[in-house]
């Protein structure tokens, strides 16, 4: 059990007041105590987008994609490849996959509108609970309780839980729980999110400037920077294998689309070997003068990999897609525009 259990009114209030003078202008984020009136669209995309990337990658994305699709429909209605391609360099690739399973359901079963409670929302496709549970409260207002990376670090910390991560997540839901009422319940989501990512930071936390320091239990315990506990992690596997960068008369590089399921799935992408834990030598797509171009490193999240780079000039194969080097390197995942940097490199031509 936490040591402390402070009182929710006084937080709410002071954390509500400090939100109301110092939230942040994010793109997609209306002002305090308009929570209710923002697009659904907008709050469920910047959402999907924000898992696992940082507010700073994520903002151009956003802009992009509100540029050219304004609307659900209008995502529900693009072409797979286009979405695919403009989701390059955000990561975690199935997000994309399931942004258009979600605007497609939107449109077809809903008419273009998002449904306003929870428990609707958490039946569209690729839709979990946290998700859910920040378009309900800051699109719709409702009283859901929205607990992210951000809230997590906040409950762990007002608490001094000492229960590592991950499993102390049930207990921290259950402790941002206690602070979910009726009133101004968006703002509430918003204020927490903001207070982790500005106040109450991972390291270096800025206790002086938090509106609930008085009650923080890790605060009191002069280390608040040692909440939340963590599970020391487990080194990740690594594997290895080969990227093809081919290049024709005409200097465009060849790119193949990923099967739609498996990682990075339905993304452009080099020509590639498998990937796996066993380094040994790999047959290219066809003979010729095949030139070592060395290594890249990439981190997913459960394996680390090292991505060896062969290079050839090689005449157009109709197997493949042609593109503009400058082009290929916009649509590539991060991992695969690395291995064309690395293969363009100008001392192996």
């Amino acid at each position: 059990m936490p040591p402390v259990s402070p009182d929710v009114a006084p937080i709410r209030s002071r954390l509500l007041a400090w939100y109301d003078a110092h939230a942040r202008a994010l793109a997609w984020r209306a002002p305090p105590g308009a929570a209710g009136r923002t697009e659904p669209y907008r709050v469920w995309l910047s959402e999907v987008m924000l898992q696992q990337t940082t507010t700073a990658h994520a903002t151009p994305y956003f802009l992009n994609f509100t540029a050219r699709w304004p609307t659900v429909s209008d995502l529900a209605a693009a072409e797979d490849a286009e979405v695919m391609a403009a989701w390059a360099g955000l990561g975690y690739y199935a997000r994309a996959r399931n942004l258009l399973a979600c605007a497609r359901a939107v449109a077809r079963d809903h008419g273009g509108v998002f449904p306003d409670t929870e428990a609707a929302l958490l039946a569209l496709p690729g839709v979990g609970a946290y998700t859910a549970a920040a378009v309900a409260a800051i699109a719709f207002d409702r009283s859901a309780n929205v607990v992210d990376g951000n809230v997590e670090r906040v409950m762990a910390r007002l608490f001094a839980l000492e229960t590592p991560l991950p499993a102390a997540r049930p207990e921290l839901k259950r402790l941002a729980a206690r602070f979910v009422t009726d009133h101004r319940p968006g703002d509430w989501a918003q204020a927490l999110m903001d207070l982790g990512a500005t106040v109450c930071r991972p390291r270096s936390p800025l206790c002086g400037q938090c509106p609930i320091a008085a009650d923080c239990a890790g605060f009191a315990s002069g280390a608040p920077e040692r909440f939340p506990v963590r599970a020391r992690k487990a080194d990740k596997p690594r594997r290895h294998g080969v990227a093809y960068v081919i290049l024709d008369g005409q200097g465009r590089v060849a790119l193949e689309r990923r099967p739609d399921k498996g990682l990075l799935g339905g993304m452009l992408g080099l020509p590639t070997s498998d990937w796996s834990t066993v380094v040994e030598p790999r047959t290219p797509p066809f003979p010729g003068d095949w030139r070592d171009a060395g290594a890249v490193e990439h981190v997913f999240t459960h394996f680390a990999l090292s991505l060896h780079v062969r290079t050839i000039q090689s005449g157009g194969r109709d197997v493949y897609q042609w593109s503009d080097p400058d082009a290929a390197r916009a649509a590539l995942p991060t991992v695969f525009a690395k291995a064309l940097d690395r293969g363009l490199a100008p001392d192996l031509f």
